[in-house]
């Protein structure tokens, strides 16, 4: 298919059938439309073996439904999966054949090994360079696979998604255990978690997610790498497995058709911490959809930056003159340079993004330009960075239209999530975009001809001859704040 064409995913799972709308198959996707319907197909298949009447009905006619939104938003290519239950069911083949004339597609039903596969798959399109085991937990099935930056290694699926264990133990949390506890001896998959990272993917996981931000106080409401260390994960997930989930704080964030199987996905979770002993547990909003989008891709594209591509995709649509943007990257690589500061490489990566990102804000009214840019980047739908990186490019942009003093409670609350050499380089960053906008008003090829470079003890601002007017007392006076957290004295040089 083409890069540049409108595409659908629609995944036949065991609990939801999920339509997602993308703009186009790239490196970093936008969703265009995302709706689904809670069928709850796998509710009874591990003891009847059948997908119930009801349940097929509910699924058929959301199938219709997501055909007809298709068609009306001219979707170019349509893709469509079943998974657990539909395999697993002895009525499966037949609902297939219906769901076919339904959506108007066929439909490829894959097996537990690919859908371990495109699970972890879909991880390596959402991190940068994942390390560690990906756990996918549906409605009917758990799969597990490794995976080493852009390597999956071989994955496993088990019967104990959290409709089939609710089925396979009649409601028995006791009886659940045990199941879970036999489906995981011996596994690699489950070894090979020790002191790495487990990625968490699937809807019931990130309801769970959910809550422990609201009872944690958490500053941000991204789900996608939320990253919490795994004993801390372990002592909420029995607290849910014991709870009545009505009485859970902010359960009104889950779905009433979640709820049910809040205790089941817990205490699935706690046991792979227990067996599997990772580091931490980390929340991954890509998943199948994401892999089998991520399949497609040219091998060149695959190895593109997600980050940095999301980033340009926002500077092009929203920046004054996005050709800005590359201007800035060579100035402020020019500054920190001179000035002699350690960059690793991931410090220098948020740089150049943050310098994409830091002309977003302009068509809000000036009051309010500071607070739109940090909500809109705090929350945007950015894959390849931690929250403390999304924490950081929010608050530099932040700043650069608030100033230093600038401050909300969402504000404060990120920079809990910055460490202190994070917290004074975003400072750092945002005061220089402060003099580079004042010079050169969003617009191209004006940094180039200024320079702003450390030389000795001072911050040197040098203007050509024909640009000299450009020097102000608002520039003079951020270039005394610029320097101030550089540890150095301001001079303006022209000529």
């Amino acid at each position: 298919m083409s890069l540049g064409e409108t595409l659908a995913i629609v995944d036949i799972g065991s609990n939801s059938v999920r339509l997602v709308v993308y703009e186009m198959l790239s490196r970093s996707p936008a969703q265009v439309f995302n709706e689904k319907e809670m069928a709850g197909l796998g509710r009874q298949v591990a003891t009847t073996g059948r997908l119930a009447d009801d349940a097929m009905a509910k699924a058929l006619d959301a199938l219709v439904r997501f055909r007809i939104l298709c068609e009306a938003m001219h979707v170019g290519n349509i893709r469509v999966i079943a998974t657990a239950a539909a395999r697993d069911a002895a009525n499966g083949p037949d609902f297939i054949v219906r769901a076919e004339k339904a959506i108007g597609q066929p439909i490829e039903l894959i097996s537990g090994d690919r859908e371990a596969y495109l699970s972890a798959l879909g991880v390596i399109s959402g991190f940068e360079a994942p390390h560690g085991v990906v756990g996918d937990l549906g409605g009917g099935s758990l799969e597990l696979a490794s995976v080493d930056g852009d390597r999956v290694g071989e994955g496993v699926s088990m019967p104990i998604g959290g409709l089939a264990l609710i089925d396979r133990s009649k409601g028995s949390l006791k009886q659940a255990e045990k199941i879970v506890r036999d489906s995981l001896d011996h596994l690699p998959q489950v070894a090979a978690m020790r002191g790495r990272d487990f990625y968490a993917v699937g809807g019931t996981w990130r309801a769970l997610a959910t809550l422990h931000q609201r009872q944690s106080g958490y500053p941000l409401s991204v789900m996608h790498g939320y990253t919490v260390p795994a004993n801390d994960v372990a002592e909420f997930a029995k607290l849910v497995e014991r709870a009545d989930s009505a009485v859970l704080e902010s359960i009104e964030a889950v779905s009433s058709a979640r709820r049910p199987l809040l205790a089941y996905g817990a205490l699935v979770l706690d046991l792979l911490i227990k067996r599997g002993r990772p580091r931490a547990v980390v929340v991954s909003a890509s998943g199948v959809r994401e892999g089998l989008l991520h399949e497609q891709l040219p091998d060149e594209e695959r190895r593109v930056d997600p980050l940095l591509q999301g980033a340009q995709d926002y500077n092009q649509l929203r920046a004054r003159d996005p050709r800005h943007a590359a201007d800035l990257i060579g100035w402020v690589e020019r500054l920190v340079t001179s000035s002699g500061l350690y960059e690793d490489a991931a410090t220098r990566r948020l740089q150049d993004v943050a310098c994409l990102l830091s002309d977003i804000g302009w068509r809000a009214h000036p009051d309010y330009r500071g607070e739109q840019s940090l909500n809109v980047i705090a929350h945007a739908a950015f894959s390849g960075v931690d929250h403390p990186g999304r924490a950081f490019l929010a608050l530099t942009v932040f700043h650069r239209y608030a100033g230093a003093k600038g401050d909300t409670p969402m504000a404060a609350g990120l920079r809990r999530l910055l460490t202190p050499r994070l917290l004074e380089k975003s400072q750092l960053l945002a005061s220089a975009f402060r003099v580079a906008y004042l010079l050169s008003a969003g617009m191209p090829d004006i940094l180039p001809r200024i320079s702003l470079t450390c030389v000795d003890r001072r911050l040197v601002l040098r203007f050509p001859e024909d640009l000299k007017a450009l020097s102000s007392d608002r520039v003079s006076g951020r270039l005394k704040q610029l320097a101030r957290l550089l540890g150095r004295e301001p001079e303006i040089r022209g000529g």
